[in-house]
């Protein structure tokens, strides 16, 4: 049950939330249609991943496995997708330039300030450039925000991985215009 009275408690995770204040919903699901499906070198996967790596370091249940099925839709990979993003990703192969990318959004998810020179040349010499890095940084902020929003509000979650998949092919393949 969440801590405020929503229209729809039957909605899960940050649904309910969007649902309960469609005047804030529309800037939010626009920055997370532009961010993880609109035009960028990153593939949505990609993006995706990004996403649900951060939600997981935050603890946010909801967002990160949500986005690790977008991320299965996306890529076409099969659920362990899901706990494999929750272990770092030992059992998927991704670049070098999205393990980089993902070091950046960690420090981002720790503090901003915790990003590093350093880490920006590991990043650029793994061949990021300077569009994906900002848009890293501002996937990793953005789910920073929406983390604390849904669980900051008391949402419910749905437990088991296989209850996203359905919302994560939408997420990939309809868009996050519609909730």
């Amino acid at each position: 049950m969440a801590h405020i009275k929503l229209n729809n408690e039957e909605l899960p995770g940050i649904v309910g939330l969007l649902n309960y204040r469609p005047e804030t919903a529309r800037p939010l699901l626009d920055l997370a249609e532009t961010l993880l499906r609109g035009p960028s070198t990153l593939t949505s996967g990609e993006r995706e991943i990004i996403a649900a790596s951060v939600s997981y370091w935050n603890q946010c249940h909801f967002c990160h496995t949500s986005h690790a099925a977008a991320a299965v839709a996306h890529l076409k990979s099969g659920i362990n997708l899901i706990d494999d993003i929750k272990a770092g990703l030992p059992n998927t192969p991704v670049s070098d330039k999205l393990r980089t990318l993902l070091h950046i959004a960690h420090q981002v998810q720790r503090n901003g300030k915790n990003v590093t020179d350093d880490d920006i040349a590991a990043a650029r010499e793994e061949g990021a450039t300077d569009a994906e890095i900002h848009d890293t940084v501002l996937i990793a902020a953005a789910f920073c925000m929406f983390n604390r929003y849904v669980d900051g509000l008391g949402t419910w979650a749905p437990e088991p991985n296989e209850a996203y998949l359905e919302m994560g092919e939408r997420m990939a393949h309809v868009g996050y215009g519609k909730y």
